[in-house]
C-alpha cells in the first residue's frame, strides 16, 4: 500500500486459494493420469495384435493402424508425463506453476501427429495407389477380428476420458487421439472388408484416410494450444463474469483494465483494477479488494488474482 500526494494505491496478489478449488484440481489430475495408464495399457495390446495380423495377413491398413499405435504409445506417454510434471507447485522460477508443461507436451504430440505418424501413412499407401501388381493377402477374416477386438479395447480410454468432467491439456490430447483410434480402425476394418469383396485398391485408400485424420486433428491440437501458451483470454463472457462479481461487492464503484489469461489445464491468471470513493481509509480498501478476491475465487476458475485499488470522485 502506497500513499502518493493524498492517492492511495492498494496492490495485492493472493496466492492460490486451496479452499476453494485445489482438491477439485487434484481430482482432476488424478483422472486425467489414471485415464493416460488405461490408454497406455490398451494401446500396448492392440499393438500386439495389429502386429502379428499384419504379418499374418499383408493388410497394408493394419500396418499404418500398428504404426499409428507405436505413435500413441510414446505420445502417451510423454503426455502422462507431462502430467505428473505439472503438479509440481509454484516455485521463484515458475510463479504461476508448471500447469502449462501439459500444453507443451500436447503441442508436442500434435507435431509427431502430422509429422511422423501420418507422413509416414502417406508415404507407404500413395505408391499402393499406382502399382499395378496386386498385392497378396491372407487370414482376411483374423484381420477383421483382430480390428473389431481393437475398437473395443480402445474404447475403453476414450469412453473413460469422455466420462470425465473436466480434463488437462494432456487429456483432452489423449481424447483427440482416443478418437483418432477410432475412425482410423473404422477406415481400417471398411478398407479390409473391400479387400473380401475384390477390391484391394481400398486398402491404400483406407490407410490415406488414417493419415488425413491424424493430420486434420493433429493440426487442430497444434492450434488450440499454441493459442494457450501464447497467453489466450478465457473470453469476453468470463470477463464479464469477473467484472459482475466486482462490481457487486459493496464498495466497488466501477471496474477497468480487466484482464485475464489461461496458465495451465483450466487455472487463470486475472488482473483488474477495482474504483473505490477517493478518501476511502485504507484499511476499508483493503478489506473492499479482498471481498473482491474471495468472491472472484469462489465463483471462477481464476488461481492467482491481482486486484488494483483506484481512488475516484464520485458525486454524492
Amino acid at each position: 500500500m502506497i500513499m502518493v500526494e493524498g492517492y492511495f494505491f492498494l496492490f495485492e496478489e493472493a496466492e492460490y486459494d486451496n479452499s476453494i478449488s485445489a482438491g477439485e484440481i487434484i481430482m482432476k489430475e488424478s483422472a486425467d493420469v489414471r485415464s493416460l495408464k488405461v490408454a497406455i495399457g490398451a494401446y500396448i495390446i492392440i499393438l500386439a495384435l495389429k502386429l502379428i495380423v499384419y504379418f499374418m495377413s499383408g493388410v497394408m491398413a493394419l500396418l499404418a493402424e500398428a504404426l499409428h499405435t507405436l505413435s500413441d504409445i510414446f505420445v502417451s506417454g510423454f503426455l502422462l508425463a507431462a502430467a505428473y510434471y505439472s503438479r509440481r507447485s509454484a516455485d521463484q522460477e515458475h510463479m504461476f506453476g508448471y500447469g502449462r508443461a501439459q500444453n507443451i507436451a500436447a503441442l508436442v504430440a500434435a507435431t509427431l501427429f502430422i509429422s511422423f505418424t501420418s507422413y509416414k501413412l502417406y508415404e507407404e499407401a500413395i505408391p499402393r495407389l499406382f502399382e499395378s501388381e496386386e498385392a497378396t493377402y491372407q487370414n482376411l477374416w483374423l484381420a477383421i477380428g483382430v480390428i473389431v477386438v481393437s475398437t473395443v479395447i480402445a474404447a475403453v480410454p476414450l469412453v473413460q476420458l469422455y466420462r470425465q468432467k473436466s480434463r488437462g491439456a494432456a487429456a483432452k490430447a489423449q481424447l483427440m487421439e482416443s478418437i483418432n483410434d477410432e475412425l482410423g480402425l473404422v477406415a481400417a476394418l471398411i478398407g479390409t472388408l473391400f479387400i473380401i469383396w475384390d477390391k484391394p485398391i481400398a486398402d491404400p485408400i483406407a490407410s490415406i484416410v488414417v493419415a488425413t485424420i491424424i493430420a486434420y486433428n493433429g493440426i487442430k491440437l497444434f492450434l488450440e494450444n499454441w493459442s494457450l501458451l501464447l497467453g489466450r483470454s478465457p473470453g469476453p463472457e468470463y470477463l464479464a463474469r469477473i467484472e459482475r462479481l466486482a462490481r457487486s461487492v459493496p464498495g466497488v464503484l466501477g471496474v477497468n483494465d480487466l484482464r485475464a489469461e489461461y496458465i495451465g489445464p483450466d487455472v487463470l491468471h486475472a488482473g483488474l483494477h477495482i474504483e473505490v470513493q477517493r478518501g476511502t481509509p485504507i484499511e476499508d480498501a483493503d478489506h473492499i479488494s479482498e471481498e473482491v478476491r474471495k468472491k472472484i475465487h469462489a465463483d471462477t476458475e481464476a488461481g492467482f488474482c491481482v486486484i488494483h485499488v483506484d481512488p475516484v470522485t464520485q458525486s454524492r
